[in-house]
């Protein structure tokens, strides 16, 4: 298998699901990618043009701007540390050295640091419902970037070293000022750039230092400990067992790795954690007679992670608990303890595990649900009803597409339900869409409802919880089987396990045969399905050249004869964008087939169907309208959006052929889904479960995966990341 196609498996913005003891990709093999905004980028076309920085502002940076107050808000809550954190047991060892090291630090003995702190817990903010406030139209501030005078600083440096000059302009913008002078006094700074990898920063340091560079030199030291942390966030994971990063750092050459994470530490760009282990058993003395019984050492786990990732676990665990500790809104129709008023009658018109949720809505701030595609009727059932109760709800899924069926299904439960009643996360979360905010600034609900639970990663998460007041209703659902979100964490897993709150699966089974065949993968079975009306077809290829042929055959000609389903809403998907038979190679046949043309725009010709990833994970499925000064111009959504010229080559990719995470969260009314036999390794439960489930009335396999594919239902789950959600929200929340 190419190493492209095996570590492209979160290829959505992606992030691939590398376990705790696999933090980064295998030397020498490529990073997971998102459709269009890896987090490493695609090396093998050239690490230099993935580094381009927009010159104009594009749609990601305006709504990341939108979002700056809030993270800021969200590390300000982190900002005041009180004192250590109270481990509940002693350390020994390398971890015992370390925390000691760090303590020195605190001690004055180094710069003060943050390492330890618990939050400060600020007076909680009941807001009573207020008329509900849509954000004026704002024009996104421009960033002008980086002077021109800088980046032509930083680009001497760069060509002094042997890096790529066209890295100047994301240096100048990533370091800030001085960054010529920061790369001259620490040249490993250039690690803080995409895409590039310790080996080749440290042929910058030899180019620049000379003599001078060592690899036990600090500053090396701890830029690849950072580095090593990055890759463990596009992994997935929001913290690293400290063994496991200092054999990473080990395997980076770094002869001191645990003087690589105490300087890493003690500058406060990493921090240290310690968890209870509460698996673990604990040693069992009768104490002597005549001694007072000794304190109980209770095994621990030592952590460290990046700050920002930190803090944003930290804060929604602060956020879920205040959900859920917090008394009802003044005058707020959801109950407490008790259900509701006008739940009961509502519960007991209703069937089924949508009763059950009902009254769990109605009784509790925070409620769980669980189930397929069919399942989704389930909370969009609870939010109608708290509509007709006076409750003011919304909505919210991953994707456009997500959005419109919620807004069909809620349209037959409530058909008088305004456009505000849905939005998709990040449109909530920029005030581009969904009720607006309260004069508290607040999301002006009563009850928030987030399908797609899974795909929500910390970041996200964080401020979706911070923006609710207390005794807001917060309904997460979504499916546990699919794969998780393309950021840091797995926010709606880890809530699940804690069992701080009710959880309501339900029992609606998806229906037809590709729901049997979805549900069986579900539990690790790969069974063979009626399809009467070919619901269901199995096409057996023995190379990647017959299964293009296929595929395309599939596209053009078989499905719409057969299925009646024409090309356009057709969607092919596989499992990665390297390979025979990856997204690459199928869009470039495909779009022969469907749409020929030179690419006159940068690579694509009006018509062109096409993937926009403003962010990592955000997909955004269009066509190409045309190009122009101002950029490639394309509609996604029915809306017209402009991509800088700067941004096409990252942002945007032939569409007829996507990856398994870029359709998460979308449907189709045909999928064919290719599974070509070098990406057998990127192959698990999660991902066939999520790429089966794609087409809405059909469903083709071009199948050369051979045993791969039943072993990788029964045998490969989704890989671990390593999280503290759990433990944080246990501990906040009493009887948990």
């Amino acid at each position: 298998m190419s190493t492209e196609s095996a570590a492209a498996e979160n290829e959505s913005g992606a992030r691939p699901d590398a376990g705790p003891d696999e933090p980064l990709a295998a030397e020498g093999a490529e990073p997971a990618e998102d459709g269009a905004a890896a987090a490493e980028g695609e090396r093998a076309e050239g690490e230099g043009a993935e580094q381009k920085e927009a010159a104009q502002p594009s749609e990601a940076e305006a709504e990341l701007a939108a979002q700056r107050a809030l993270r800021e808000k969200i590390a300000e809550r982190k900002a005041a540390k009180a004192g250590p954190v109270e481990a509940g047991t002693k350390l020994s060892g390398k971890a015992a050295d370390l925390l000691a090291a760090v303590r020195a630090v605190e001690s004055g003995e180094k710069p003060a640091t943050t390492v330890f702190a618990e939050p400060e817990r600020g007076p909680r903010r009941v807001v009573v419902p207020e008329p509900a406030r849509r954000p004026e139209p704002v024009a996104p501030a421009v960033d002008a970037g980086p002077d021109t005078e800088t980046v032509g600083a930083v680009r001497a440096v760069l060509v002094e070293g042997g890096a790529p000059d066209t890295l100047a302009t994301s240096a100048a913008r990533t370091l800030g000022e001085g960054a010529d002078e920061q790369l001259r006094a620490d040249p490993w700074q250039l690690l803080r750039l995409t895409g590039v990898r310790p080996e080749q920063a440290d042929g910058f340091a030899r180019a620049l230092l000379g003599a001078e560079c060592a690899p036990d030199d600090e500053r090396r030291g701890r830029a690849v400990t950072l580095w090593l942390l990055e890759q463990a966030a596009v992994a997935g994971h929001t913290a690293l067992d400290l063994p496991v990063l200092v054999e990473a750092l080990g395997k980076r050459g770094v002869p001191d790795p645990d003087a690589a994470v105490q300087s890493s530490v003690a500058e406060g760009d990493a921090l240290l954690f310690q968890d209870a282990l509460d698996d673990a058993p604990v040693p069992e003395s009768e104490p002597a007679e005549g001694e007072e019984e000794a304190e109980v050492e209770r095994p621990v786990r030592v952590l460290v992670g990046l700050e920002r990732t930190a803090l944003a676990e930290e804060s929604l665990a602060d956020g879920i608990a205040r959900l859920i500790n917090s008394g009802p809104k003044e005058g707020g129709p959801l109950g407490g303890d008790a259900l509701g008023e006008g739940w009961e009658d509502a519960a007991a018109a209703a069937k089924g595990t949508t009763a059950e949720l009902i009254r769990a809505v109605g009784a509790h701030r925070l409620v769980l649900h669980t189930g397929g595609e069919a399942a989704r009727a389930e909370p969009v059932a609870a939010a109608a009803v708290a509509a007709r109760l006076g409750l003011r709800v919304c909505v919210v899924a991953h994707s456009a597409d997500g959005r419109r069926r919620a807004a069909r299904q809620l349209g037959a439960e409530l058909p008088e339900s305004a456009p505000e009643t849905t939005a998709t996360v990040a449109g909530l979360l920029a005030q581009t869409e969904g009720p607006g905010r309260d004069t508290d600034g607040a999301i002006a609900v009563d009850l928030l409802v987030v399908l797609d639970a899974p795909q929500l990663d910390v970041d996200d998460a964080a401020i979706l919880v911070e923006l609710l007041a207390d005794g807001t209703g917060l309904l997460l659902g979504g499916d546990p089987g699919t794969l998780w979100s393309a950021g840091p964490g797995r926010v709606f897993a880890d809530l699940l396990a804690a069992g701080i709150c009710p959880r309501v699966s339900s029992r609606v089974p998806d229906f037809g045969p590709i729901g049997e065949l979805v549900s069986g993968i579900g539990i690790g079975e790969l069974n063979q399905v009626e399809a009467p009306g070919k619901e269901v077809v199995i096409v057996p290829v023995r190379d990647a050249a017959e299964a293009i042929h296929r595929t395309v055959q599939l596209v053009a000609d078989s499905v719409p004869r057969a299925i009646g389903v024409p090309a356009e809403e057709t969607q092919v998907i596989t499992p990665g964008h390297g390979g025979a038979a990856g997204t690459r190679a199928l869009n470039a046949a495909l779009k022969e087939r469907l749409n020929p043309g030179p690419g006159r725009f940068g690579g694509f010709d009006a018509g062109d169907r096409v993937v926009y990833v403003p962010t990592p994970g955000r997909v955004r499925p269009g066509r190409v309208l045309g190009a122009d000064a101002e950029g490639l111009r394309l509609e996604c959504d029915g809306e017209p959006v402009v991509v800088p010229k700067e941004q096409v080559e990252r942002a945007v990719r032939h569409g007829w052929a996507v990856t398994g995470h870029q359709a998460v969260g979308l449907r189709w009314p045909a999928a064919v889904v290719v599974l070509p036999g070098d990406a057998t390794q990127a192959l698990s439960r999660p991902w066939v479960y999520a790429a089966f489930g794609r087409g809405e009335r059909h469903l083709s396999i071009v199948h050369g995966a051979d045993a791969a594919l039943p072993r990788a239902v029964a045998e490969v789950p989704a890989k671990p990341r390593t999280t503290r959600l759990q433990n944080l929200v246990r501990a906040q929340v009493p009887g948990a």
